[in-house]
């Protein structure tokens, strides 16, 4: 039944926390202290969470519904209601960097993922709000800005301190373009920052190495799914993240053909699968096609959540593979560069693949399924390439001819 007033004002506290339910998600939390609290309830991107509602009796029944129901329409339209709070309790005064950057980044990654927005907003939180934001955009100059970004640095985080002059530079242009500064500060600031030291991931690119990575791959003990997995890697090669997430839903073993969002762009994405990695899959199907996932947590049998990212990593130091020879990102470097460089294939047929973003000489991208038969014919060729490096066989590398 839903709550009103008396069913609200009469409950007694318990040992214990407890809910009283109302309708389409909202509930009352009673504490044992006695205090009140309105939540509501909700799935977005297929994660359940919760959003305050505020505090009774200072938020009333009436009140909190209409933030309930104004959360629901937020969700309708595509928007998380938790986020979409953060972001407006944020923003502050309409031309400090905060507000701006807010302002940009609402309206420039609505079409980017999840996982990208949230990476994105946590750095403008982490890094660069707390000593900028609330400081009018044109009164903030370079060497200011620099010294944010050597905080950054001193912690020996320097990717990041690179990333986040880039994200300045952004927010920077886009105040530019709405005519509330005069020009971007940053481009002033190249070459004041370290360098970043070459090759974000490591990875085995020898052909001899990646033989003896794939041999210990097959012979790993420890977990089925893990391994599953890793043996699957090198014959995809695509995000770890895409990887650990591969749905059932999403694979057609008929068709050899495994169809996704990208993770890092939001665009469809096809896979195609040779006959070595329809063998693993086959493999591993009855074990965990009644779950979502292709390679669930070991913490969730039913398949509800899939495998972590350190499951991957600490098998592969198991196996005597340090951070610096290989992590699982690795394998999309150790595909580019064999493909190219051994194998010679067409650079365009392996930047399709690796989801990278290819263009035709009027300068618009491909369409998903681009040269989709050529790309067949690559990943059956590059699994039997595999089979071959597994084996032992001498491979000589050499360049493109013509």
């Amino acid at each position: 039944m839903p709550l009103t007033d008396n069913t609200i004002k009469n409950p007694k506290p318990k040992d214990k926390p407890y809910k009283l339910a109302d309708e389409k998600g909202m509930y009352l939390l009673i504490n044992p202290n006695g205090s009140k609290y309105f939540r509501f309830k909700y799935r977005f991107t297929r994660k359940e969470k919760l959003l305050p509602l505020g505090v009774y009796p200072d938020t009333t029944l009436k009140q909190a519904r209409e933030k309930r129901d104004n959360a629901r329409e937020l969700i309708a339209n595509g928007i998380d209601p938790s986020l979409d709070r953060k972001i407006k309790k944020l923003a502050t005064t309409e031309n400090s960097f905060k507000a701006i950057a807010l302002e940009w980044y609402t309206k420039h990654l609505s079409n980017k993922s999840e996982s990208h927005k949230k990476r994105t907003l946590a750095l403008f939180e982490r890094d660069l709000f707390p000593w900028l934001g609330d400081r009018v955009i044109t009164e903030i100059k370079a060497p200011e800005l620099l010294i944010v970004l050597q905080r950054i640095e001193s912690r020996n985080a320097i990717e990041t301190s690179h990333r986040a002059l880039q994200a300045a530079g952004q927010v920077f242009r886009y105040a530019v373009s709405k005519g509330v500064a005069d020009f971007d500060i940053t481009p002033s600031l190249k070459g004041a920052l370290s360098m970043v030291k070459g090759g974000h991931f490591a990875s085995l690119t020898d052909p001899i190495k990646a033989g003896e990575l794939l041999r210990a791959i097959d012979t790993y003990s420890g977990s089925f799914v893990v391994k599953s997995a890793l043996q699957l890697a090198p014959l995809v090669f695509v995000r770890p993240t895409e990887l650990r997430h591969a749905e059932w839903e999403h694979i057609d073993l008929n068709a050899k053909e495994w169809r996704y969002l990208v993770t890092k762009t939001n665009i469809p994405h096809i896979v195609p699968l040779s006959n070595q990695a329809i063998a693993i899959l086959e493999a591993i199907k009855p074990l965990t096609n009644k779950g979502r996932y292709v390679f669930p947590s070991e913490r969730t049998p039913n398949g509800s959540r899939a495998m972590s990212d350190v499951a991957l990593l600490a098998a592969l130091r198991r196996m005597g593979f340090s951070k610096e020879e290989m992590t699982i990102h690795g394998f999309r470097a150790m595909a580019r560069t064999i493909l190219d460089e051994v194998l010679t294939v067409r650079v365009d047929f392996i930047e399709h693949q690796l989801a990278h973003a290819v263009r035709d000489p009027n300068g618009r991208a491909y369409s998903r399924t681009a040269h989709l038969p050529e790309r067949h014919k690559m990943m059956q060729a590059w699994a039997d390439y595999l089979d071959s490096l597994k084996a032992g066989a001498v491979i000589i590398p050499f360049g493109k001819t013509g």
